[in-house]
């Protein structure tokens, strides 16, 4: 079984997320998403997700084009990835976070896991940023 990893906030799944991981999953046969820990979206965006993280996992896990979906860890990005020990990390289009030393992160892990970057679905419409910039501020916990 080739397992397929991915990672975000996704903070409301929308088609682009659909495209990501319909994407993703044609790198293997097991799709598994780490979602981000509301203390980690809170580090790296300096504001905290609309969604909580509980919620936002509940929504990754009921989509059908994903197999398996998990809270990353609060204090190291990586650990989740050398205990997952994936086949492929598949990456999103826009994703920055975490992405500048990932080679080099494995190597150290010692895993020989293939990194794909994946194409955007129409960035300027369905981007999370722009979904989600009017509903800031609200709270949805």
């Amino acid at each position: 079984m080739r397992k397929v990893l991915v990672f975000g906030t996704f903070d409301g799944l929308h088609q682009g997320h659909l495209c990501f991981f319909k994407q993703a999953g044609k790198k293997g046969d097991y799709l598994i998403v780490v979602v981000a820990r509301d203390i980690t979206v809170k580090k790296v965006k300096n504001h905290l997700p609309i969604r909580n993280e509980k919620r936002r996992l509940k929504e990754v896990q009921q989509c059908k084009l994903v197999n398996e979906a998990i809270l990353g860890h609060k204090n190291n990005p990586y650990r989740i990835i050398e205990e997952i020990n994936p086949d492929v990390i598949c990456l999103g289009y826009d994703q920055k976070t975490f992405t500048k030393d990932l080679s080099k992160e494995l190597r150290k892990m010692g895993l020989k896991t293939k990194i794909y970057r994946m194409n955007s679905y129409k960035p300027k419409k369905l981007h999370s940023m722009f979904i989600n910039k009017n509903e800031r501020g609200k709270n949805f916990n």
